[in-house]
């Protein structure tokens, strides 16, 4: 066992409680200002465009993937991951406490001026978690041994998770407590703190320096060497095909929060009350299913995710009544704790230790254009033929990309 190793092991006790410590603090923040509840309810009082809405889980997302592979150069030459998380985070935080200005200005700037800023730092704060991302992954695949990864992967989920879930009922209640929009700015003040003590927490994470590290050459471009290892690794691709699959499989999930609200009349209460459920869902499943990885294989708890995409999208599609969507809701739940949880710790799997960080450039930015297209897309649909036809076309997404994961992708740490 070289010096590092055993270093990192010494200290994994304390950065497994720093880690869970800071994905508490996180779920907490958002709870307070969920991109699937309470930041639709927000710009739902600033317009009816289902498109607008359905491009906010989207923003964030492709804020989260596009810039990996752009990093992926500048992370792959780091010997200590943590200085560039620090610096970079930042920009994932502080655009949360600006809205909480634009909630609470909204009466005198006007909807127009105030849906401009709320997308502005909504893009903002999207492309800082992306910065943040791949050094952040770098960082933990580090100081975490690979046996343990589905694992810690799963129980940060949990925590955040389950904060997730106190704080979103909480924040439903507030939004019926107080008058609209002093409620959310209320809410976005409460997130940005939970997000600073997180940030906090982070700080104090132990990283050694790795002196042993081969680092790659300098290149001109950070797509370069990306089509050799497409050629090189068919398995990648193909799971790099699944991963831009999933986001057109998955565009209905956008739309549950509106399509309650308008077809079924939910409050805020509700949209609390789906939220935690979700989220204790994902809390439970997080844990078990991370546990399953590691010893049944990421492919396998991706097969179930995959499933779930169709199956939540089939209960919406036919659901009777808001009753229905706790279901819908946990099964949506279900197939996001197999993509991000058990596809980060599956995507870390792919290359080595030098060629990790363009992996996970690759699996998350190449993705970001299928994941705005996506939801704009969806939101066309449901503008032209209803939110039904969008939840459908989620189910046949959902059972196309269950028999790729059967028939063309085998789990990478499989085949080492």
């Amino acid at each position: 066992m070289s010096q590092l190793e055993a270093t990192i092991r010494k200290n994994l006790p304390y950065n497994v409680a720093i880690g869970l410590s800071d994905a508490s603090f996180f779920g907490v923040g958002w709870g307070f200002a969920s991109y699937g509840t309470i930041i639709p309810l927000f710009v739902s009082t600033m317009t009816d465009s289902a498109i607008l809405i359905g491009l906010i889980p989207a923003i964030h997302a492709v804020g989260w993937q596009l810039p990996q592979l752009l990093t992926a150069n500048r992370v792959a030459r780091l010997r200590r991951y943590k200085p560039m998380v620090m610096l970079m985070t930042i920009h994932e935080r502080v655009p949360i406490l600006l809205m909480a200005l634009v909630a609470w200005l909204l009466p005198a700037t006007g909807p127009g001026l105030a849906l401009t800023l709320t997308f502005l730092l909504l893009i903002w704060q999207g492309l800082g978690s992306g910065v943040t991302a791949n050094a952040w992954q770098s960082m933990i695949a580090k100081i975490i041994p690979s046996e343990y990864r589905g694992r810690f992967f799963g129980v940060q989920a949990a925590f955040a998770n389950s904060l997730i879930a106190v704080s979103s009922i909480l924040a439903g209640y507030m939004l019926g407590w107080f008058d609209a929009p002093n409620n959310f700015a209320l809410l976005f003040l409460i997130a940005s703190l939970a997000y600073g003590l997180s940030m906090l927490i982070l700080g104090f994470t132990r990283e050694p320096v790795d002196e042993d590290k081969e680092l790659p050459a300098v290149t001109r471009s950070p797509f370069d060497g990306m089509t050799a290892i497409l050629k090189r690794d068919r398995n990648f691709a193909w799971f790099l095909a699944l991963r831009i699959l999933f986001q057109f499989a998955s565009m209905g999930f956008a739309f549950y929060i509106v399509y309650g609200l308008r077809r079924f009349d939910m409050d805020g209460i509700t949209a609390g009350l789906l939220t935690a459920a979700v989220t204790i869902a994902q809390t439970v499943a997080n844990v078990v299913m991370g546990w399953l990885a590691d010893r049944w294989g990421h492919r396998n708890m991706l097969i179930f995710g995959m499933l779930m995409v169709s199956l939540s999208s089939i209960l919406a599609w036919a659901a009777p009544s808001l009753d229905w969507f706790y279901a819908v809701f946990i099964f949506s739940g279900l197939a996001n704790v197999a993509y991000w949880t058990i596809g980060m710790a599956m995507t870390v799997e792919f290359g080595t230790e030098a060629e990790r960080p363009v992996y996970i450039g690759m699996s998350n930015t190449l993705v970001a254009p299928a994941t705005i297209l996506a939801p704009l897309l969806g939101g066309v649909i449901a503008d032209i033929a209803g939110y039904q036809t969008t939840f459908m076309i989620s189910v046949i997404g959902g059972l196309v990309a269950a028999a790729m994961l059967v028939f063309l992708i085998k789990d990478p740490k499989k085949i080492k």
